[in-house]
Parts: C-alpha cells; structure tokens; sequence
C-alpha cells in the first residue's frame, strides 16, 4: 500500500508545518493578547486537515479497520502532545465559559478561530490533493474530492445520541483525568478517543467536534445543513452539558458539597468551589 506511505509522510508535514507556525507566531508575538488565539487556529487547522486524511484513508484507501484505529491513537497522542493547551473544540471552549474560565468574549473569539481553521482546512486539503502525491489522492481528485454517501448512518435521532454519548464521555474523562500524571493523561485521552470511534464511528463517525464535524462532514451529500447541524452541534452541546451538570452539580450535590461559593456578604463559612 504505497498510498499509505505517501498519506503517513503528508500527515507528519501537517503536523511539523503546523509546530514551526505555532513556533514562530510564538517566538515572533510572545506578549501579544492576541497570540492565544493564533495558536488556536494553528492547532485546529492541524487536526482538521490530519483528520481530512485519515477519512480519506479509511472511505477511499478502504484502510483496515485496525490500521485506522492504531492511527487514531497515535494521531491523537500527537496532537495533545503539540497542542500546548488550544482547545480545538467549540464544546470545551463553552465548558470553560460555563465554568466561569473563561469569558463570553474569548469563549466567541476561540470558537470563530476554530470554524474559521475547520473552512481553511476543507479548502486547503483539496489544493494537496490535487497533486495526486499517490493513486489514493488522484482516484480522490477524479471523484471531484467530494463526499459519495452521507456519514450518518442512522436515524438522526440516534445519530444525535451517539455524538451525544461520545461527547459527554470524553469530557467527563478531561473532568477527571486532571489528576492524572501528564505522561499517562496523554494516552488515556487517546485510548478513550479510539475507543468513541471504534464504538460509534460506523453511525456518524464519531467526531464530537462541532468545529471537526463542520470542515469533514458537513460538506458531504445526503443530509440538510439542519440535519447536520442537529447531530454534530446540538448532539455534542448537550452530551458536555450533560457532563458538566452530572460531576460539577448533581454529584457534589449529592455529596452535600456545593460548587457555587457563597457571595462574600452572606454569613456562614464560606464553601470551597469543586471542580
């Protein structure tokens, strides 16, 4: 499968060319407000072009099913590893906002770079087609790089559910893997991230990315922008709303520990915020 080595070697120049640019902005700005969030785009860019590949692989290479997990994880430990805290997710931008993290005006402001980084990525990765680098690439450039069946392989309710489910278990993982010791963090986000899309990547892929979803799937035939935009927004919305109210309110609750501190005026003691 020589395709495989030429699709391999493209996604290790995504990702150095996207660690020289994050480099440089940060070597060149390093005490701009504004630098956080050109690394933002930077590392959403890197994960929506490397995942434009791996679909690719998997839809038009027919790669094999154990061949594309094991580049899952390991495209994904690379990613944490080079991200150096971009978020790259609209739904942890807003968890953030909802955790009081972060304000509404950065929370807009990572969002916009991560949708804008999702549109370049979608225009860019046909340009590198293009070049028909292996056969993979010219029977892709013969198919006008376009999509041939929709990736929602369920009713859109179910649909909606499975982004639902995946999101609400990869952020109620990040919620309690903070104590985890870095070196081991890394490959558990992996595995569980691996683990989503063996479990449900054959209903819809898998992405629980609204900004992901928007660059590799919303381009493809078959369904409404709707339809789309109800499993890979709202679905993956809800599953983190859904974590956030379970481990930051309902569990503490349960424990009689509350998260929200006392306003400073009140009398008593004041609570402790859980996080």
């Amino acid at each position: 499968m020589a395709y495989l080595t030429v699709s391999l070697a493209l996604l290790v120049g995504i990702v150095v060319f996207s660690e020289v640019a994050r480099r440089t902005a940060s070597y060149l700005f390093p005490n701009r407000n504004w630098i956080t969030y050109v690394l933002e785009f930077i590392s959403s860019f890197q994960l929506c072009a490397c995942t434009h590949e791996l679909k690719l692989l998997a839809e038009v290479g027919r790669l094999e099913p154990q061949i594309g997990l094991t580049l899952t994880y390991l495209i994904t430990v690379i990613h944490v590893l080079s991200f150096h805290g971009a978020i790259c997710n609209p739904t942890g931008s807003l968890e953030q906002l909802f955790r009081g993290t972060l304000t509404r005006r950065r929370a807009l402001a990572q969002i916009s770079c991560q949708l804008l980084a999702a549109v370049v990525a979608r225009l860019v990765m046909p340009r590198l087609w293009s070049l028909a680098l292996s056969d993979l690439h010219e029977l892709h450039k013969l198919m006008d790089f376009k999509c041939t069946n929709s990736p929602i392989n369920a009713p859109l309710l179910q649909a909606a559910a499975v982004e639902l489910s995946c999101a609400f278990v990869i952020h109620s993982a990040g919620s309690n893997l903070d104590k985890v010791e870095e070196k081991y963090r890394v490959h558990a986000i992996a595995a569980v991230i691996t683990t989503l899309v063996y479990a449900g990547g054959r209903f819809t892929g898998a992405v629980f990315n609204p900004a992901l979803a928007f660059s590799i799937q919303f381009p493809c035939p078959g369904n409404t922008f709707a339809a789309y935009g109800f499993v890979y927004w709202v679905g993956p919305i809800l599953g983190m709303t859904g974590s956030l109210l379970l481990f930051d309110k309902v569990i503490p609750a349960m424990s009689g520990k509350s998260t929200i501190p006392k306003h400073p005026n009140s009398n008593g003691p004041k609570k402790k915020k859980m996080n």
